[in-house]
């Protein structure tokens, strides 16, 4: 029972990340954001998140895992009613951060109350299997809840769905949790904090600025001053008696290992699932939901995937078993890399399908190694851990992927030498077909049919281009994160 009910934040998280993704073309007619802006609407919540998983996970293990998930759960949900009704695209880029802030509370208490209330490692593998099926499901809802909402309400109401997956956990939390925590905690340190902030931040704040404006001086020294407050962050930490870190977890080869597995795999599906609904909505003319519905097939074999290998890895090394998911995962970006997406939506969706098995069966095994691999009182540090790797990974994912995406685009554009300021079309809009391809589709409508189709054929093939890229470093990132597994965790035995 407890763990029925702690699926319902790994839902609301997971459904808030997939459905705002499927709503990005109506918030960009909405908001009128920039290219920067669209990025930021997606990234600041995991941007704020990753930066404070570790030091909610030490938290958690201090005051209590339970205590810490039902502030979240309150705070989620009241920041997510207000931010429904964000009237501008700076509104819900704070909103979005401020979610950030409740939803780092959630995901590590989930997995580390997890890993006490299953200390058997057979039990404790299909719950994390069960858990990791959640957020996939919550993925697939996602699309459905999304799309029904923005064709039929607006896309606020997408951040509503909150209030109402919360509810049961508020009422219920108290009595079907028991409380965990460490029993020998130490003091939370807030310069740890702060320095965990100023390394996230600056760091991925530059990669979207030399994405999107090429290399300068600027962003260089931004990610400069991240990485310097990185390096002390880490000196910080070995010396402190109770750090809010503990980086010796990295010393433990299939801890260290499995993250970077978990952080190249959540790279890649979120990189992909950002193209793919702008490729739906935009260049395929389909509606939020029926693009959602497309993409059913492949979210639901992440769970599928995820249930079928837990009795797998008593037959094959679990390095194995993450090794076959990662290569799996390669193998669709081979496809979008070297397919021809002219020919309407399957190639795409069968891509996907293939990387959403590597996806579900990498991730669940994964996690369940790193928490293995340490004591059950430093679960809430390992479980922030884990966590941090997902939302880095999504994260860059999205600010990567996503920048580079955008970067080609804006790159490649040949707008039809007939549409000008002074001719068909205003300033404005062309200039918001030159930031994104959705500024570029609300243009078109605008048009004379024959020129409407000359910036569609523009914006596609500009848009393409992208896509090529980006899936080209997917595959090369896959597939080599397949070979370190394969190579580093060979020895692990099977599971008994």
């Amino acid at each position: 029972m407890a763990l029925g009910l702690l699926m319902f934040p790994v839902l609301l998280v997971a459904v808030d990340n997939t459905a705002l993704t499927f709503a990005l073309p109506q918030i960009a007619r909405s908001l009128e954001p920039t290219g920067v802006q669209l990025l930021w609407i997606v990234d600041a919540y995991p941007l704020v998140l990753a930066g404070l998983l570790v030091a909610m996970g030490s938290f958690g293990d201090r005051i209590g895992r339970r205590r810490l998930l039902l502030i979240g759960s309150m705070g989620f949900a009241a920041v997510s009613a207000a931010t429904a009704f964000a009237p501008s695209a700076e509104w819900l880029i704070a909103g979005r951060a401020a979610l950030g802030f409740f939803g780092a509370m959630l995901m590590p208490s989930t997995l580390s109350l997890i890993r006490n209330i299953f200390p058997d490692p057979n039990r404790r593998r299909l719950a994390i299997a069960i858990w990791a099926a959640g957020f996939s499901g919550g993925a697939a809802l996602g699309p459905i809840f999304g799309g029904w909402l923005v064709e039929h309400y607006w896309w606020g109401a997408i951040l509503l769905v909150a209030v109402p997956i919360m509810l049961p956990i508020l009422a219920l939390g108290r009595i079907l949790i028991p409380e965990s925590r460490d029993p020998r905690p130490g003091t939370v340190d807030g310069v740890s904090i702060a320095l965990s902030l100023l390394t996230m931040v600056p760091v991925v704040y530059g990669i979207k600025s030399l994405a999107t404006e090429g290399f300068g001086a600027a962003p260089a020294a931004v990610i400069g001053f991240g990485l310097s407050m990185g390096y002390v962050f880490v000196r910080r930490q070995r010396r402190l008696p109770s750090p809010l870190l503990d980086v010796g977890l990295f010393g433990n080869r299939i801890f260290s290992t499995a993250i970077t597995a978990n952080v190249l795999a959540l790279f890649s599906f979120n990189g992909f699932i950002l193209f793919l609904a702008q490729h739906l909505q935009l260049l395929e003319g389909q509606r939020p939901s029926e693009s959602g519905m497309a993409m059913i097939p492949a979210l639901v074999a992440t769970v599928v995937a995820g249930l079928l290998v837990v009795p797998l890895v008593r037959k094959i090394r679990p390095g194995f078993v993450v090794a076959g998911g990662l290569s799996l995962s390669a193998t669709g970006y081979f496809v979008v890399a070297f397919g021809d997406h002219s020919r309407g939506p399957a190639l795409l969706l069968g891509a996907l399908l293939i990387l959403a098995l590597g996806v579900g069966a990498a991730e669940t095994i994964s996690n369940d190694m790193l928490l293995g691999a340490v004591p059950p009182e430093k679960s809430g540090a390992a479980a922030a851990i884990s966590e941090t790797g997902y939302e880095i990974g999504s994260l860059l994912g999205t600010a990567i992927l996503g920048s580079i995406l955008t970067a080609s685009y804006q790159r490649n554009l040949i707008l039809p030498a007939a549409i000008t300021a002074d001719g068909p079309g205003t300033e404005h809009g062309i200039s918001q077909a030159r930031e994104t391809l959705a500024g570029a589709m609300e243009l078109a409508h605008s048009l004379p049919g024959p020129l409407a189709d000359a910036l569609t054929s523009a914006a596609r093939v500009a848009f393409e281009s992208g896509v090529h890229v980006t899936a080209s470093i997917g595959l090369v990132l896959m597939a080599g994160a397949a070979v370190l597994v394969a190579v580093v965790l060979r020895g692990v035995p099977k599971a008994k």
